[in-house]
């Protein structure tokens, strides 16, 4: 199933039940505030696990691929060449910035407007995200990096599967892009 689309039935299943559970209730809300730091918590450990089983394997296979320009842009693509363990970091990277900006919101959220039902939906919603991060499935659950998997990672598709513009890995488009890179140090 599209990870968007579990997603969306997730969360409006994780609503449904956020409306039976009683947050005005003090030891309810302080458990429901417990399992939301738990699982930031927990999330947090697990991209720090992986960030170190990636320092430990050390994959220094160089990784080319082109990354795509911006939409509604009129430049090319930029080449970029860089090593999978390196590549991997940086994915991680991205996923942590993701959770800080989660408990962010959060805070906002919960902490300024009182809102409680959104604590209980990003508490089941992170750890969603976690079984769907790919460098989790490579790293912690042993699979292997080829397919869906295979780095560079494509965007993910939208909410109907229309894939977005991925980085390029073929030939064609990386040696295009190294051509545009040396006219331009010639230049």
């Amino acid at each position: 199933m599209n990870a968007a689309v579990s997603n969306l039935m997730i969360s409006l299943a994780a609503m449904q039940v956020a409306r039976k559970i009683p947050f005005d209730d003090p030891e309810v809300l302080t458990y429901v505030r417990i399992a939301y730091v738990a699982s930031q918590a927990v999330i947090l450990a697990v991209y720090y696990f992986v960030s170190m089983k990636i320092k430990k394997k050390n994959d220094l296979t160089v990784l080319k691929y082109v990354e795509p320009a911006a939409p509604m842009s009129q430049e090319e693509g930029a080449l970029v060449t860089t090593t999978v363990r390196d590549y991997d970091l940086q994915e991680t990277s991205k996923l942590v910035r993701s959770v800080y900006m989660g408990i962010a919101m959060m805070a906002f959220l919960h902490g300024y407007l009182q809102y409680t039902q959104p604590l209980f939906i990003q508490a089941l919603m992170g750890v969603k995200g976690l079984y769907d991060a790919k460098i989790v499935k490579i790293y912690i659950l042993g699979q292997p990096a080829e397919g869906e998997l295979k780095r560079p990672f494509k965007a993910a598709g939208g909410l109907f599967g229309a894939a977005m513009g991925g980085p390029q890995t073929d030939k064609a488009a990386i040696d295009e892009a190294e051509k545009r890179v040396g006219s331009k140090k010639e230049d």
